[in-house]
């Protein structure tokens, strides 16, 4: 039998230290624990989750937009979507919620060492990716080049416009940015986010592919990169299921024999394809 620590059940006090409107569906919280302590002690790594708590409106799992390497305050980048992410969309700069975690499998930041990356993100996928770019950048000599291929349904829904202003004036970062549909003063590309392979130049021998964004949207890049030379072990996403515990006792998250919330939620493309996944059928 499986046996919990008891704090991994306890949510901790937190405090919203800043709200960020990202767009009119996502906002990006900033966040410090109510205890110095258990702020200083946090120790996380891209790609992992917090289960985030409003009293009466529920848990649920939101990943890091945040890197460890910038300790002021963590980030969770919420779309509207829910009960859970209404009510958090409804608090102000100096309310509470309760978080516990972190939790989940992070992205392997060491295999990734020395090689380019790049990263293919749709919505609110820039989220979980964006805590992995700013490690990177605050590790830049240990990785190479950085490309960045964001797609969004429309002008207005594209998020975090300060991170990507910033990523497009990096030295050794591409950024580049396609919408589903143009709207009145886009100047810039309209089609899915795959089209934009075309305007780099990336060697997939000695490159890594990290996905993330709609279901659809992972399988498709995936199969897109496979196709293009990536191997599937370097081939990185995240998998987004129903979970109410985060660690591993209610099952709800199962993926054939593995949970999301322990096992994952990162896996390579090689470890979905011994599983029965939607997002590669």
């Amino acid at each position: 039998m499986q046996t919990i620590a008891t704090e991994n059940y306890l949510p901790q006090s937190a405090i919203i230290h800043k709200i960020i409107n990202e767009n009119s569906q996502i906002k990006t919280f900033e966040i410090v624990f109510a205890n110095q302590a258990v702020h200083d002690s946090l120790k996380y790594l891209p790609g992992q989750f917090m289960m985030v708590s409003v009293p009466h409106c529920g848990e649920a799992p939101i990943s890091f937009s945040s890197s460890p390497t910038r300790t002021d305050a963590i980030c969770l980048s919420v779309r509207k979507a829910g009960q859970l992410t209404s009510a958090m969309h409804d608090l102000k700069a100096g309310d509470n919620l309760g978080l516990r975690g972190p939790y989940g499998t992070p992205f392997d930041m060491v295999s990734l060492k020395d090689r380019d990356l790049l990263f293919v993100a749709g919505g609110i996928g820039l989220a979980p990716l964006r805590g992995v770019i700013n490690y990177c950048l605050d590790h830049r000599n240990d990785y190479g080049q950085i490309f960045i291929l964001y797609g969004s349904r429309l002008p207005s829904d594209i998020a975090f416009h300060e991170d990507i202003k910033l990523w497009q004036q990096e030295s050794g970062i591409t950024c580049l940015l396609t919408v589903d549909a143009s709207e009145p003063g886009w100047d810039g590309s309209v089609g899915l986010v795959t089209k934009l392979l075309a305007d780099i130049n990336i060697d997939p021998s000695k490159s890594s592919g990290i996905v993330c964004g709609p279901p659809m949207m992972i399988g498709a890049t995936l199969k897109e990169l496979s196709n293009r030379g990536f191997a599937d072990e370097n081939l990185i996403t995240t998998m987004e299921r129903y979970m109410k515990c985060g660690v591993g006792i209610c099952r709800h998250c199962h993926l054939d024999d593995k949970l999301v919330c322990t096992d994952g939620p990162v896996f390579t493309r090689a470890q979905l394809k011994t599983m029965d996944v939607a997002e590669l059928r």
